[in-house]
């Protein structure tokens, strides 16, 4: 979502000026009034006369945002975020490819929406790696169908104190003509890149 703003908050009666933020998965208020509530904990949400109501466990809240401003973030916070198949691009018809080892159960559940898993004319490719060895072995078994521009998404573990990382991973892709393009969070523990045959045009 991706949002802030600095605004009038009354926090079931306590007001102050605050600045508020709607990252996903939390809405995060600072400053004389500190609170971090998960969004989908929001209930009743609406934007009326300027401002953002909502409910959170009992407490009635309101932000004075502004009309415009209320009302996309009402709509923000009441549209469902979108699944990771959604995100990755799977559907009902995709033909996926997987590289590496698929642990990570919500990649399972994000896979298991593709009409097929199989090596033989893929949409998509989807590689999990955790060393820069991994990646070189995904990229040399991958290496016929990238140079046919079949996009390939790479998941590797979150946060500082891996093997890889984001920097690792664009230096080695762009070294061989990919361009990174998409970026996706997988879980708590995986992110993931997807990288496209860089156009010669």
């Amino acid at each position: 979502m991706g949002r802030e703003a600095t605004c009038k908050c009354d926090w079931a009666g306590t007001t102050a000026e605050v600045k508020v933020l709607l990252e996903a998965p939390d809405l995060i208020v600072r400053g004389n009034i500190r609170k971090r509530v998960p969004i989908a904990s929001l209930q009743n949400v609406e934007a009326k006369a300027g401002c953002l109501r909502f409910k959170t466990g009992a407490d009635q809240v309101q932000l004075f945002l502004g009309a415009p401003m209320a009302e996309k973030w009402a709509t923000a916070i009441n549209t469902p975020p979108p699944t990771l198949a959604r995100k990755l691009g799977i559907t009902g018809k995709s033909i996926v490819r997987t590289l590496g080892s698929i642990t990570d159960e919500s990649l399972k559940e994000a896979l298991a929406e593709a009409a097929e898993i199989s090596a033989k004319n893929p949409d998509m490719i989807v590689a999990c790696v955790d060393t820069p060895e991994s990646l070189a072995t995904t990229l040399r078994e991958a290496k016929t169908q990238l140079a046919k521009s079949v996009p390939i998404w790479l998941a590797y573990p979150k946060g500082p104190g891996h093997p890889i990382n984001e920097t690792t991973i664009r230096s080695m892709l762009r070294g061989i003509g990919m361009m990174d393009t998409k970026v996706a969070s997988v879980s708590s523990r995986l992110t993931a890149l997807r990288f496209n045959l860089q156009s010669t045009r």
